[in-house]
């Protein structure tokens, strides 16, 4: 393994911002001579060249500006860590990152996430939005904080992690003003041959949906299928068919999308989990989450 010598990179990072190897040296008490030696010794080892002359100053190459870049960033946190521990504010919001799973409703992210918003502690929020396999990998890699989802890890996925409800919601179909007047008489056995719009197989509410609908002999016809939900949402508002989507958010969505509620569905229920590295929550941010989740969010 190449291990990179952080002294050699600290003087390479004081004279690109000083422009000359003369002002590093007062700034870092060292000889020129000493100085030139521990660049060259760093450009050997990088393989590299990170400075090219101009007049009486040093410009960086390309490569030198990258790896600027780099070293700016590693002694901005080594700043940062050091005013950590000494208890001084460091001024940098915290960075919370969050996976969200693709068939989770973003307006239900959105309402699961806004506590952390609301959080005294200034916050970055990053959300990656992808499928729960490539989460948890990113997950077990601690790449992401936690995990958004719409089912829960199980032991067949091979990785340790851990499964928190934030809650449950029942589902409710939704369709165009046209398709709703339509369809909302007689629901729901009016959804037999109804067009209709549905999640990709990954889903869980896909899986309870067809159960449900068999059960009760009910036979929609199936337009189209997604594995993004937004996507979903957009074809169910140009009025290619209707779509169930989580009750919770009925009112949002019918206001979003322009579209109206045919019917709920309190038979099936649509579960959304916290998943974690470690066993009890600890992030600020997810603990605000989960107890904003257990205490409102599934409760208007």
């Amino acid at each position: 393994m190449d291990w990179l010598n952080y002294h050699h990179l600290l003087y390479f990072w004081t004279v690109a911002r000083e422009g000359t190897i003369a002002r590093a040296g007062e700034k870092l008490h060292l000889g020129q001579p000493a100085i030139s030696t521990q660049l060259r010794q760093l450009e050997s080892s990088l393989g590299v060249k990170l400075f090219q002359k101009s007049g009486r100053s040093l410009e960086l190459t390309e490569t030198g500006r990258t790896v600027y870049r780099y070293a700016d960033e590693i002694f901005s946190l080594g700043r940062e860590l050091t005013d950590t521990l000494k208890g001084r504010p460091t001024g940098k919001p915290v960075r919370f990152v969050v996976g969200i799973v693709d068939l989770v409703p973003k307006l239900v992210a959105k309402r699961l996430l806004e506590p952390a918003l609301q959080l005294p502690e200034q916050l970055r929020l990053v959300c990656i939005e992808d499928s729960l396999e490539r989460l948890l990998s990113e997950l077990a890699l601690h790449n992401v904080d936690i995990v958004l989802s719409d089912t829960p890890v199980t032991g067949a996925m091979k990785i340790r992690a851990f499964n928190h409800l934030l809650g449950e919601s029942p589902i409710a179909v939704f369709g165009t003003r046209d398709l709703a007047r339509k369809y909302r008489r007689g629901f729901p056995q009016s959804l037999d041959g109804a067009p209709f719009l549905m999640h990709g197989r990954a889903s869980s509410v896909r899986r309870s949906l067809e159960t449900w609908l068999e059960s009760h002999d009910l036979h929609p016809l199936i337009r189209a299928e997604f594995d993004d939900s937004a996507l979903l949402k957009v074809f169910g508002q140009a009025g290619e068919g209707l779509f169930v989507s989580p009750s919770l958010i009925k009112d949002e969505i019918c206001r979003q999308h322009e579209i109206e509620l045919v019917g709920e569905i309190p038979a099936i229920r649509e579960h959304f989990y916290a998943i974690s590295a470690e066993r009890r929550l600890k992030h600020p941010a997810v603990v605000a989450i989960s107890e904003s989740a257990r205490e409102d969010a599934f409760k208007r």
